[in-house]
């Protein structure tokens, strides 16, 4: 595949497939059954997973349990004050509560978890781009936590994670992918996608918008490429984490 030679300089030094600075901090919640802080760069997210009791009614005899989740900004997460209620029933919020409960629920063996619901509460404390990967990033090592704790408790038997899942943004500038992008990078870049990945390799989402010039297979290939680098970083850092009882596999 072809690919640009030209370098970008980012405003905070990086280069192009540079990941910000990221950190996962476990156990920030004494009520929580798993909580997290995930920071990447300035952009910071409380996850919390609680035990939510039996399914929605709608799934009670199917054998199979549930992870579902809500994402919502603190109304001054971002530059200007966000009233508390736009920001809990905006289209945006509810439209990335369903992206990470189906990133979520990719990295879970729904059978084993047995008719049981998780919920992951996302919470953006301060945003500079990349909420929603990092909701999903952050997220599934909340997941991951809650479960364990069930299990020390004998809630549940089986740990019931079937893989690692992260979600990491890819810009494209002159024909350059740029890695997890910042507010700025974000709000002036032209093409914006997000990637949802597993730690096998596979992809659970793909979300990409051209604001103004359409982008090629190429290009796309090119954003894929540095997508899998950056989720690999980051499944080495969630490893960290729960890697004692949930091995990255090799």
């Amino acid at each position: 595949m072809e690919k640009s030679t030209q370098k970008i300089v980012r405003f905070d030094g990086r280069k192009n497939t540079d990941l910000r600075k990221v950190i996962i901090t476990p156990n920030v919640s004494d009520y929580a059954e798993g909580s997290v802080i995930v920071e990447f760069g300035k952009t910071k997210v409380l996850c919390t997973a609680s035990y939510d009791g039996p399914v929605p009614p709608w799934l009670k005899g199917s054998g199979k349990g549930w992870v579902t989740a809500e994402y919502g900004m603190l109304p001054r997460s971002t530059h200007q004050r966000i009233k508390r209620d736009k920001a809990a029933n905006s289209g945006r919020s509810q439209e990335i509560s369903r992206l990470i409960g189906r990133s979520l629920r990719a990295g879970v063996d729904l059978r084993k978890l047995g008719e049981k619901q998780i919920t992951v509460d996302c919470d953006v404390l301060h945003a500079d781009g990349g909420t929603r990967t990092a909701a999903v990033t952050g997220g599934f090592v909340a997941l991951a936590l809650a479960l364990k704790k069930l299990i020390d408790v004998s809630e549940i038997k089986d740990l019931s994670l079937s893989h690692y899942v992260s979600a990491i943004s890819v810009g494209l500038q002159a024909n350059l992918p740029l890695l997890d992008l910042n507010y700025d990078e974000d709000s002036g870049i032209g093409t914006d996608m997000n990637f949802v990945m597993t730690d096998e390799g596979k992809f659970i989402e793909m979300q990409g918008t051209a604001e103004h010039t359409p982008f090629g297979k190429s290009d796309l290939m090119n954003m894929i490429e540095v997508a899998e680098s950056g989720c690999k970083t980051l499944f080495q850092i969630q490893s960290e984490i729960i890697g004692g009882f949930f091995p990255l596999k090799k």
